[in-house]
């Protein structure tokens, strides 16, 4: 299983877990998909997302909004990437519309087949057990205008990630607070940080905060 959670960021933010995942993928040119969280305005986000990796020599990329109908050989094209991008966004919205679309056993068999999927902020929640870490705190957190109640999504680790994350007394004090409620390691992942899970081993970049059974860590990664 390999994955790329990235914490948010930029393309110069995010420089060393771009590199991590281009040695991971193990191809001078592979190919890319783009599921943005909305197809609203992601015409926009995939200009970017293209110039980010172009530069790292990646000539082939397709754009695949699930909130809206699509075709089923465009699909098939995006199973057979080489990497598979999960982006920011809304999770509640995000979560819907990749469960109503059938996406969500999709992309567990195309993970399983050795395909890599990453995913930044929302995208890097989902691929965890739940998206609850999009719901806290009350300051900082995804509207649910969805009123999801379900929040299980796709599994494929067993811990969570809160992106975005800042190590300021504020949010330290929710993470505290809300790792009680959480049965699994939680990782505050600032922008530019993330994690690697590489054939199941977890490679941490950037500074990665750890919370769990009472202890916070500071887990200094690769730059």
């Amino acid at each position: 299983m390999n994955l790329v959670f990235y914490g948010g960021g930029d393309a110069q933010d995010n420089k060393a877990l771009d590199r991590g995942l281009m040695d991971m993928v193990g191809k001078s040119s592979p190919h890319m998909s783009f599921i943005p969280s909305q197809s609203y305005e992601s015409e926009i986000d995939f200009g970017l997302f293209v110039k980010q990796y172009r530069r790292l020599g990646v000539k082939s990329f397709l754009h695949f909004p699930v909130d809206i109908r699509f075709d089923k050989i465009l699909l098939e094209e995006v199973l057979n990437s080489d990497i598979i991008h999960l982006s920011g966004g809304n999770t509640f919205y995000f979560l819907k519309h990749l469960k109503r679309s059938g996406m969500l056993p999709r992309l567990r068999d195309f993970v399983k087949r050795g395909g890599i999927l990453t995913g930044l902020s929302a995208g890097a929640i989902i691929m965890s057990p739940n998206i609850t870490t999009a719901s806290f705190p009350e300051f900082d957190r995804d509207d649910n205008d969805e009123n999801l109640k379900d929040f299980r999504s796709l599994n494929l680790v067993q811990f969570e990630v809160f992106p975005h994350y800042s190590n300021s007394a504020r949010y330290r004090a929710e993470m505290e607070k809300k790792k009680k409620k959480i049965p699994y390691p939680l990782y505050g992942c600032p922008n530019g940080s993330g994690i690697l899970v590489k054939e199941g081993h977890l490679y941490f970049v950037g500074k990665v905060f750890k919370f769990e059974k009472g202890k916070t860590l500071c887990l200094p990664g690769k730059t």
